[in-house]
């Protein structure tokens, strides 16, 4: 693996990271090579091109509003992926899920792996424990529904 592209990658990761705490879509869609693409693996939801990951962005910020990334560890895993290990935290000070907000924090481990073509990602696939979140939130009313369509499906409402 060429060093100055790890360097690259890991730069655009750190710009990746901000924008979404900054909420700057614009900036956030920047650092992929072409059609943004995320696949949030616990729900079995993709969001694929500008307009449906600015909208799964401005969903998840409206009902958590001061989400944000501590703890981040990047790993060079292969020629091409680089895997963010960090605890994703945020306050559900929105509605989410249809329901009010509970004034709530959370914090739970994630998981990232992005894919590159040269220094640009193509792919952001996360791992995360939802059930952890909601329960955190004091949704535990979500837990039958969590890692469904129907909970997929309501979250983008």
């Amino acid at each position: 693996m060429d060093d100055t592209l790890t360097a690259r990658r890991l730069a655009v990761l750190e710009e990746h990271f901000q924008s979404e705490v900054d909420h700057d879509w614009d900036r956030c869609l920047s650092t992929f090579r072409e059609t943004p693409r995320y696949e949030i693996v616990a729900t079995g939801q993709v969001h694929e091109g500008r307009d449906a990951v600015v909208a799964y962005h401005r969903a998840q910020r409206e009902a958590f509003p001061d989400q944000r990334h501590e703890n981040v560890r990047m790993h060079v895993a292969s020629d091409d992926t680089i895997i963010a290990e960090f605890d994703l935290l945020g306050t559900n000070d929105g509605e989410f899920v249809g329901g009010p907000p509970t004034g709530k924090a959370f914090r739970v481990a994630v998981i990232a792996v992005f894919f590159f073509d040269g220094d640009r990602i193509i792919n952001e696939r996360v791992y995360l424990d939802t059930g952890s979140l909601v329960r955190q939130i004091g949704r535990e009313d979500l837990l039958p529904a969590v890692g469904t369509a129907d909970f997929a499906a309501a979250q983008m409402m």
